[in-house]
């Protein structure tokens, strides 16, 4: 299948299935575990008569019987396919009669997976009786669901296509808001995990994201992979995601499941746990953790003794932590080995905080860890318009920009999709791409007509560019108090029409005018008490 045919047939699968939601009661977080389950049953089977086959020739030949050997679920799951009971298979749920109860055959089918895949036990939906109607009707979006998925041309994919579908459907529920309470919680754009992959280049041992979400750094560094060498993802690498939804926590476990991916995703609050303990032992880390947290318990046992903020907590005046964000910062760099690599998305406005937090930053710095910041501009994400950073770590720096950090403003550098969603252009994700390798010393992988890359980098080597790059040097971020915001250093950027989230904006200052009132009656009443 082509490119151009999977997207086809992403939309088309997509239209159909969103259709059939529309038209019953469902809402789209209703809709979403039982649609994503029927999805990862397909693939599964399709994996899994596709591995059949294969093992049909490569199985050793008993010498005596002339016979090759049964194939057994370790053969399966080597080639990277599911085993499957013949009831848990696809086929046999199409193929029910009208008399059997279908709601039922998919749980069971549910459950026999889960008793094969201990990693799958209590993930897989099992409520499929919500998608069939209380009376006689035609209207049974179940039914209607199961054959839209066995299509022909859905019978025929082969590969990863699924995989793709099941991250296209990913993507297209979370522009929905569905299952999270801000819309999206649980899906990272796809642009901003493909930079973050393409920077960092996670090509080997392990791979650890404690803000996991639906896994899909995990999915993108199996694309890098298979892209990029010739080695088994499985061989590859060894994956641990720590998420704190039980909910997104079942995305994740299915969406590895249906690319193949062994994994081991823990249902835990990274700040007061860390369950994989991988302190120093992480070749490479990605991570979109929630921006701006302030109800972390400073007083807590385990952060209190915690060793991943070396700098420690970004504590108040009042011995609190009014925001989280540099507890993420210092777990992500304290998770690397001697020469590991990171890169994750933050708030814009932690390149700039003060206080605690510019302390912190200072001392990061200071380490020499700190490779890249990109500013990201409005827009990328499906439900919020807020701009973001993208922040890198290497701890393997080559010697020359052990001093250096490279400085990018990508604000004005995107797709535009809708009048609310920009990405970025395959020619501007491999631009970006190239000025990072250009910066390193390496050779960057560039076609000859990226005329984005060609107008900006004529000679095929790195030069700071005016408003789009700089390569800053860690006296100029001292003499500018320690800031780490690309447009500090690189000039003047181009001027574009971008939305700011004024309405969530003012959220923010009203939340934070309403906790100084109360701390400032709170205050008022204790001066009252101590004058009577």
């Amino acid at each position: 299948m082509t490119q151009k045919d999977i997207k086809q047939l992403e939309v088309e699968l997509w239209e159909a299935a969103d259709e059939l939601r529309a038209n019953s009661k469902l809402t789209a977080a209703e809709y979403k575990d039982p649609l994503l389950g029927l999805i990862l049953l397909r693939f599964a089977e399709n994996k899994y008569l596709e591995a059949k086959d294969k093992l049909q020739e490569i199985l050793p030949i008993n010498p005596r019987t002339k016979k090759r050997r049964d194939a057994t679920k370790d053969d399966y799951v080597a080639l990277g396919a599911m085993f499957l009971p013949e009831k848990a298979q696809y086929t046999h749920l199409a193929n029910l009669p009208e008399s059997e109860d279908l709601a039922e055959a998919v749980n069971s089918a549910m459950k026999l997976i889960e008793a094969e895949y201990e990693e799958l036990a209590g993930i897989l939906p099992k409520n499929y009786q919500e998608l069939t109607p209380e009376d006689d009707s035609d209207n049974n979006l179940l039914a209607n669901l199961i054959r839209i998925f066995n299509s022909d041309s859905v019978q025929k994919a082969k590969g990863d296509v699924f995989g793709r579908v099941y991250e296209y459907f990913l993507m297209k529920l979370s522009m929905m808001g569905a299952g999270a309470q801000e819309g999206g919680e649980f899906f990272t754009p796809p642009s901003l995990v493909q930079l973050i992959v393409n920077f960092i280049q996670p090509d080997h041992g392990i791979i650890h994201d404690p803000a996991c979400g639906s896994g899909g750094m995990f999915v993108q560094t199996a694309h890098f992979i298979k892209d990029h060498q010739n080695k088994k993802v499985n061989e590859a690498i060894k994956v641990f995601g720590t998420e704190y939804k039980s909910n997104t926590t079942r995305l994740a476990k299915m969406n590895l499941a249906i690319h193949g991916i062994n994994g081991s995703i823990a249902n835990n609050n990274s700040f007061y746990s860390d369950p994989h303990e991988l302190f120093g032992k992480c070749d490479f880390l990605m991570a979109n953790p929630p921006f701006n947290v302030d109800k972390v318990d400073a007083k807590n046992k385990f952060l209190a003794e915690d060793k991943r903020l070396p700098f420690g907590a970004p504590l108040t005046g009042k011995g609190t932590i009014g925001n989280a964000n540099y507890l993420w910062i210092q777990y992500f760099m304290s998770y690397l080995n001697p020469t590991g690599r990171a890169g994750f998305v933050m708030a814009s406005s932690a390149t700039d905080a003060g206080n605690a937090e510019k302390r912190i930053r200072e001392e990061l710095v200071k380490t020499r860890n700190v490779d890249c910041i990109v500013s990201i501009g409005n827009n990328f994400f499906y439900t919020r318009s807020l701009p973001c950073h993208l922040w890198f770590f290497d701890k393997g720096k080559r010697k020359e920009n052990k001093n250096k950090i490279l400085m990018i403003d990508a604000r004005n550098v995107y797709r535009k999709i809708s009048t609310t969603i920009n990405d970025f252009s395959p020619e501007q994700l491999e631009g970006l791409t190239a000025i990072m390798a250009l910066y390193r010393g390496e050779v960057p992988e560039v076609a000859t007509d990226n005329s984005w890359f060609n107008e900006h980098f004529p000679e095929g080597i790195y030069r700071d560019v005016e408003g789009l790059c700089k390569v800053v040097d860690l006296d100029e971020v001292s003499e500018q108090d320690y800031s780490l915001t690309p447009g500090r250093y690189v000039g003047v950027s181009i001027d574009i029409d971008m939305e700011f989230d004024y309405k969530a904006r003012m959220q923010e200052l009203h939340s934070e005018l309403a906790e100084l009132n109360t701390e400032a009656n709170q205050l008022m009443n204790q001066i009252q008490a101590f004058k009577l």
